[in-house]
């Protein structure tokens, strides 16, 4: 009776599953041809990350699945197969390397005979705690973090780690025009006099002392790796990239927190050049890093345009 109504209502059944066309696999007569990469891009997933104290917490993420279509004549890909595997996997199991490592074998399993290489990439946003730098206080900062893999069929997976980390800098040409404007400033209003050193100390306290400051703006480093080790955390990449510029932007931020900040800008003047150096220098040191790339960009307040500097382990990875 059933059936009957769906025929009157113009709806046909679905029947037998194996009935059901798929054109997917059907052999291609013109233009056949071998394909890089066929998948999908930014895929809705939940995953599992692991918090400080080893509790699995879910959080949402978007996942790039593909693998490469290197039979000729096949029309296309499972793209089902990828969506399932990766999302079966996360909803289950914490987010690792390993794990990624897990599904692409189960994307080259599920495509035997059509592709030879599959990569995953999954990105998600890290919630870390941050302490303030003077006061006894911490808030929360949110750093984007892509997790991805590579594997060629027969072979050994790559793993990558991306971040990118948002800090304060300093021109050094800016603070050293800004120190040559205080010293005439000095000269100008101190010439001839017998100096006083409470003078000259409340003097330098005031708006007729500092006549110049350097111009700073916010910043962002942008970096890959390839780790060397299954274990590395994205924390660990983000704190060593903080701890080589000295002047991440903040949470918590009281009055003697900012006296900190600005002390720190001071004594931590940078070119775009110099904070890629200082990040080469930081990631070179790392033995669970096997490359990296990097991408230093500084967002003038003085031009409309960026500055920006580019520093590679001068292996494998060379861009993004």
């Amino acid at each position: 009776m059933q059936n009957s109504t769906n025929k009157q209502n113009g709806q046909q059944s679905s029947g037998n599953s194996t009935n059901r066309p798929d054109v997917a696999n059907e052999k291609v007569t013109a233009l056949a041809g071998a394909l890089d990469w066929v998948g999908m891009k930014a895929i809705e997933s939940p995953v599992l990350l692991k918090d400080a104290s080893g509790l699995a917490v879910r959080a949402a993420a978007l996942v790039d699945a593909f693998v490469s279509l290197d039979q000729a004549e096949a029309r296309g890909i499972h793209m089902s197969r990828l969506f399932k595997e990766a999302q079966d996997k996360f909803v289950s199991t914490p987010l690792s390397f390993s794990l990624l490592g897990e599904i692409l074998t189960q994307f080259l399993v599920t495509h035997e005979g059509l592709s030879n290489q599959a990569k995953i990439a999954v990105h998600y946003q890290a919630l870390l705690s941050r302490p303030s730098l003077r006061s006894e206080n911490s808030g929360w900062r949110t750093y984007p973090v892509t997790l991805s893999a590579e594997l060629a069929r027969g072979g050994q997976p790559t793993f990558y780690l991306e971040t990118l980390v948002t800090y304060s800098s300093t021109c050094p040409a800016s603070a050293a025009l800004s120190r040559q404007l205080i010293q005439d400033n000095f000269k100008n209003h101190f010439r001839g006099q017998d100096l006083d050193f409470m003078q000259v100390y409340e003097w330098l306290g005031s708006s007729r002392g500092i006549n110049a400051t350097p111009h700073a703006q916010r910043s962002t480093a942008r970096i890959k790796i390839e780790v060397a080790s299954t274990d590395y955390q994205a924390e660990q990449l983000i704190n060593q990239i903080e701890n080589a510029l000295q002047t991440p932007v903040q949470a918590v931020v009281k009055r003697e927190d900012e006296q900190e900040f600005a002390l720190r800008n001071g004594q931590n003047l940078m070119f775009c050049e110099d904070a890629a150096r200082r990040i080469r220098g930081a990631l070179n040191e790392e033995e669970s890093i096997a490359d990296f790339v990097a991408e230093v960009r500084h967002i003038e307040s003085l031009h409309p345009h960026d500055a920006v500097s580019f520093v590679s382990a001068g292996r494998n990875l060379r861009n993004f």
